[in-house]
């Protein structure tokens, strides 16, 4: 019986440090959102780089951006949706902005080679102070890995890594000549806070590659006065994230619009390597780390398997009415 006793005090100790070590760091965190945002164009320059801005939190962030008085370089696949973006810019805020076409599931290619060309010449003699690496695809879902063709996840290699780190490589010799700049990757909270993401596997391993490229990259050029950070997001109402996810009735309140995360994204840029922005997925993250792995691994794979059945059934629908349109 005192045994018992004993043993019941000594895990319920054990669950209260780790309930204070857990809120302590919370709590840190949070002073940081007293803090005042940087200005951009004074600390960095007068112009940003923003790939995938025609959509989601690249939108967001983009108009964000603008507002914060910097000039854009706009780079994206949609030549249409990339005019309309530039021209809300111009209209809304009178910044200027360029445009550059270019498909990042091309990228290690001619055409990409082609395209890297003319994000090269659009930057050229441009006071590049911030760049934003958005552009990303989760397609196609939770599956598993052997229920796709080999080329779907060769493309979301080339989108998620290849182009974000060839973008990298190309933006930072301006920021080190001028001895200031910003690069902001954006990552994701399945990659740097979850154990796993099963179902969601090669996705994962490429945002987890942003997480640690961002960390190398914060050290390599600090001494150059160039802040490397990357946001993770976790839940954001965007084109990437599935119906199945928006509507449950327990991820719901946690999903934030794009516009609400690039209000707190961008007045985060510079401050810290790794970052969650906004508050409530702050909190989201404290409450995540109260469970173990394990159990975090269980669920995730039985609610991935709920979005994969989701997604089979949907697949044939959209099939059919791509086919009824042509």
């Amino acid at each position: 019986m005192v045994a018992s006793l004993w043993f019941f005090f000594w895990l319920a100790s054990l669950g209260a440090l780790q309930v204070f070590a857990l809120s302590i760091r919370l709590l840190a965190n949070l002073v940081l959102f007293l803090r005042r945002p940087k200005d951009l164009r004074c600390t960095y320059g007068a112009w940003a780089v923003v790939t995938g801005p025609t959509s989601g939190i690249g939108h967001a962030m983009s108009l964000e951006l603008a507002r914060s008085g910097l000039n854009l370089v706009l780079v994206g696949r949609d030549p249409t949706r990339l005019r309309e973006i530039s021209e809300t810019i111009s209209r809304t805020y009178a910044m200027q902005t360029k445009t550059v076409l270019f498909d990042f599931s091309l990228v290690s290619t001619a055409q990409g080679d082609e395209a890297m060309s003319r994000l090269r010449e659009a930057v050229a003699g441009l006071n590049v102070g911030v760049l934003v690496n958005n552009a990303g695809v989760a397609k196609p879902g939770a599956v598993y890995l052997h229920e796709v063709d080999v080329e779907a996840w060769v493309r979301m290699i080339r989108v998620n890594v290849l182009a974000l780190t060839e973008v990298t490589a190309e933006v930072l010799p301006g920021m080190v000549r001028r001895g200031r700049g910003a690069v902001v990757n954006i990552g994701s909270g399945s990659g740097s806070v979850l154990p796993s993401h099963p179902l969601y596997s090669v996705y994962v391993a490429t945002k987890r590659y942003v997480a640690e490229f961002s960390k190398s990259l914060s050290v390599e050029y600090q001494s150059a006065c160039i802040d490397v950070q990357c946001q993770i997001p976790f839940i954001v109402e965007t084109n990437m994230v599935s119906s199945a996810v928006k509507n449950s009735f327990f991820l719901r309140p946690w999903v934030l619009s794009p516009d609400a995360y690039a209000r707190a994204a961008v007045r985060w840029i510079g401050h810290g390597t790794l970052c969650i922005p906004n508050f409530a997925h702050r909190l989201q993250w404290w409450f995540t780390c109260l469970f173990p792995d394990s159990f975090k691994d269980m669920n995730l794979l039985k609610r991935n398997l709920q979005h994969r059945d989701i997604f089979r059934r949907i697949k044939p629908l959209r099939e059919t009415r791509a086919n009824s349109r042509e």
